[in-house]
């Protein structure tokens, strides 16, 4: 019971911060579509802020995190001088090896950019990743220290540091575009100085609770322990393992940059002799992203945060060997991402084009309707795979904690590769919606393999419980749904996009609030024992 109660305020606590953090990012991407719209500049920095974005995600919600906690936490229960020791080893390897991998990085691209001569829409790329390349190396120092607080109980700071960034972005787009009247072209690459300033300040973020709990950070070099050895053998196929959405919707990203045509490449491209026309046309990445931000907001406030939560639980019982209790976490888990990601998927579904048009279509922006229409039919495509994002993230970690970093490697393996045919077969017939339809089938794939191979593990345990839960959440979503789609129907004859943007709104206020409501209600009306996520903590 205590390590229920510790799991819901956690993610509580972290859900809270992380709603803050997200509304500032969508400040920051109503930014991002006012001042450069959906173009190819939009384009080369979504791709390129994807590299140092990608460590963030790797780190700060995968790899260095998820091998870290549990022999941390195994090593805090039995000698704390030595799990002192081992958080130093680790700080300082971390730093030293990406220290070498940022040069390495800078050497490439310089060398792309000798033989390219500096020219071209892939340069921009490469010379916007070059600025961001440093901060790759805050992020995982913040990660890793970030692990350590939420090992001793405290979450706040961690998941405040994003606000950081975000702010530092917003602030570099306005103080460019509005004071100086820069062009888009140096907004750009002042945001990108402004992601390294944010990594600056991260890094204090984390520093301080931790000195104030007593625990001191200091170069330490104790490469030898059995300790620091699980960590590293574990990290590295945690890498592949627990980001796999992040890898996926990478290539979603690339590909959609290769096969849109431009300006400067045209319209087709050579093919053994044939002539092929572009399915995509520059702007594609961009709707790419924008509907990713849309998607990710409800993965982030609650998906990320419930299991970043109960990853430390997990950790403890697994260390304990404790694989009842280790069951009953991970069902819990599974069935807190249900309970969650079911409703979000439908409200995403029904609000996907005033939802967009709202934040990112505005009266003299550079975003217009075409594009609103192109994000927001993507975004449908990737609320599909909701359920699947949020299971990944509780599945994953599952394996993590009990120090199996492997298993979730091969299956985001496989998913990565199904990720990439598809992406290949269903661009063409859908464009940008067919590389998110990708994405989501893909997310529910790894998921099939991580439940099989729990279940030749430990039974059908984890599912305790799950039944009457899922029938539960999908009645009162369905409740939900046919009343937000008679709101939204009511309000169809509103006027919408640029210049209309408060009808938009207004449709929002009307939608979400009710549908919200509505499965609040059904949840305690068919008693839904997940409904204690949104509770009143326990004291």
């Amino acid at each position: 019971m205590l390590k229920r109660e510790y799991m819901v305020k956690g993610f509580k606590q972290i859900a809270v911060i992380t709603m803050a953090s997200r509304v500032f990012g969508l400040v920051r991407d109503m930014a991002y579509s006012y001042f450069l719209g959906a173009s190819n500049l939009m384009d080369a920095w979504a791709i390129a802020f994807k590299i140092p974005n990608l460590a963030r995600r790797l780190f700060g919600e995968g790899a260095a995190s998820a091998s870290f906690i549990p022999v941390y936490s195994e090593e805090l229960q039995s000698d704390k001088d030595s799990a002192a020791k081992l958080a130093n080893t680790v700080v300082t390897a971390v730093f030293i090896i990406l220290a070498a991998l940022v040069i390495f990085g800078w050497i490439v691209m310089w060398g792309y950019n000798a033989i390219a001569g500096g020219r071209g829409e892939t340069t921009l790329i490469i010379s916007l990743s070059s600025i961001m390349l440093p901060y790759a190396l805050m992020v995982c120092l913040v990660a890793i220290l970030a692990g350590i607080l939420n090992v001793h109980k405290h979450f706040a700071a961690p998941a405040a540091a994003p606000i950081v960034l975000n702010i530092c972005i917003i602030s570099m787009l306005v103080i460019a575009g509005r004071y100086f009247d820069a062009t888009p072209r140096q907004q750009v690459f002042a945001v990108a100085f402004g992601v390294l300033i944010a990594g600056i300040i991260q890094i204090a973020m984390q520093l301080l609770p931790l000195r104030a709990k007593g625990i001191k950070i200091r170069c330490e070099w104790d490469t030898h322990s059995e300790a620091f050895k699980k960590i590293m053998i574990l990290m590295a196929p945690m890498i592949i393992g627990l980001t796999v959405t992040q890898l996926n919707t990478l290539a979603d990203d690339l590909i959609a940059w290769f096969f849109s045509g431009s300006q400067e490449k045209g319209q087709v491209f050579n093919f053994f002799a044939h002539q092929i026309k572009y399915p995509l046309w520059r702007g594609s990445v961009s709707h790419l992203y924008y509907s990713q931000r849309m998607y990710q907001l409800p993965l982030g406030v609650f998906g990320i945060s419930l299991a970043t939560a109960i990853f430390p639980v997990m950790s403890a019982q697994a260390a304990r060997k404790d694989y009842p209790g280790l069951c009953a976490s991970i069902a819990r888990g599974i069935k807190g991402a249900v309970f969650i990601a079911v409703p979000a998927t439908v409200g995403l579904l029904l609000v996907t084009k005033p939802l967009v048009a709202a934040f990112f279509e505005s009266e003299g922006g550079k975003f217009d309707a075409a594009d609103t229409y192109m994000t927001s039919r993507t975004l449908m495509f990737y609320a599909i795979g909701l359920c699947g994002f949020f299971l990944q993230q509780i599945l994953t970690r599952a394996f993590f904690s009990m120090k199996d970093s492997k298993t979730p490697m091969y299956s985001a393996i496989i998913a990565v590769i199904v990720n990439i045919a598809l992406n290949l077969t269903l661009i063409w017939p859908l464009g940008t919606a067919g590389l998110a339809l990708s994405t989501a089938i893909c997310s529910y794939l790894q998921v099939l393999i991580l439940i099989v191979i729990l279940t030749r593990r430990f039974g059908k345990a984890f599912f305790d419980g799950f039944g009457p839960v899922l029938i539960k959440t999908f009645i009162a979503a369905a409740v939900m749904g046919l009343i937000g789609f008679c709101v939204v129907y009511l309000m169809r004859n509103l006027p919408s996009g640029a210049g209309a943007t408060r009808y938009d709104i207004l449709r929002l206020i009307a939608a979400v609030p009710t549908c919200a409501g509505v499965y609040y209600i059904m949840a305690k009306i068919l008693r839904n024992e997940m409904l204690a996520l949104f509770g009143p903590s326990k004291q």
